[in-house]
């Protein structure tokens, strides 16, 4: 055994030490790291004692109102009600398939963040710099109308592009956030049991990486549901849409944006609390 290989076995042994040594009891008090939430509701935790908190309020307050205007006073929010609900498939629509399409960019866009290639790390930034750089209505009426005329786009597609492209941008540093998060000593660790870069990235990094960025991932998710509101510009049939065209007939605008406020947010809160259940489901499975 030459000089050489003696120096990567003895660098290898002391790795293995200092991950044997490892307190597991303080590792499992420490809490996991986690990306904060920020542009969603407060939403109530398990085994919260106290009845009222800001998101119980909240929407039984919205619930409340909008029942009440239906139900008090059907003439008009009955009908506004029932023809702007009309737009919610649409809108649904439009941010799952957005969603889907912002997390395979945004992933490609964190992992470019972090390699350790010049070049790819370089266009990554310049895509994320320049996308966060430009408003969401400006990227979809650019996507629509200027690249429609040589790619024929129709309002459907072009509305799930831009969204794409746009949210793909933040996902893109959620993911980075969430790979930087992840201890060092775990790649370490990965490498003293011998296994390579990738199936480190894959069976360690990865797995550990998900839980980080979901909470996250969850609230773009939320934001991308009140943002496609703005693809009614390109005459799709959403829940503004809807609105917007019963104003046009009735001229009740006061009305109108009320139910379709409350509409929006109801599912925003639903939305926001289905993914507190889902954050706390996978911490509680570990």
């Amino acid at each position: 055994m030459d000089n050489n290989q003696i120096d990567e076995a003895l660098k290898a042994e002391s790795i293995r030490k200092k991950v044997l040594s490892v307190d597991v009891a303080a590792l499992n008090d420490k809490k996991p790291a986690t990306i904060t939430m920020t542009d969603g509701p407060l939403i109530p935790k398990k085994g919260e004692k106290h009845v009222l908190s800001s998101w119980r309020v909240t929407f039984i307050g919205a619930i409340a109102l909008l029942l009440a205007l239906i139900i008090f006073k059907p003439e008009p929010y009955r009908q506004i009600f029932i023809v702007c609900i009309q737009g919610a498939p649409v809108t649904f629509q439009v941010t799952v398939f957005a969603i889907i399409g912002a997390v395979v960019i945004g992933t490609f866009a964190g992992l470019g963040s972090v390699s350790k290639h010049r070049w790819i790390n370089m266009i990554s930034g310049v895509y994320v710099e320049l996308i966060r750089g430009i408003p969401l209505l400006v990227q979809l009426i650019f996507i629509y109308y200027a690249l429609g005329r040589f790619l024929h786009l129709e309002g459907m597609l072009a509305a799930i592009i831009s969204l794409s492209i746009c949210f793909g941008a933040y996902m893109g540093e959620i993911v980075r956030a969430g790979i930087q998060a992840i201890p060092k000593g775990q790649t370490e660790a990965a490498t003293a049991l011998g296994m390579s870069r990738s199936q480190t990235f894959i069976h360690v990094i990865l797995p550990q990486t998900v839980k980080v960025v979901l909470p996250a991932i969850g609230n773009e998710f939320i934001s991308m549901l009140k943002d496609s509101s703005l693809v009614s510009q390109l005459a799709l049939a959403d829940i503004l849409r809807k609105g917007r065209e019963y104003i046009s007939r009735t001229f009740l605008s006061l009305e109108t944006m009320l139910i379709v406020a409350l509409i929006y947010l109801i599912l925003t809160l639903v939305l926001s609390r289905l993914v507190g259940m889902l954050e706390e489901r996978l911490h509680k499975n570990g």
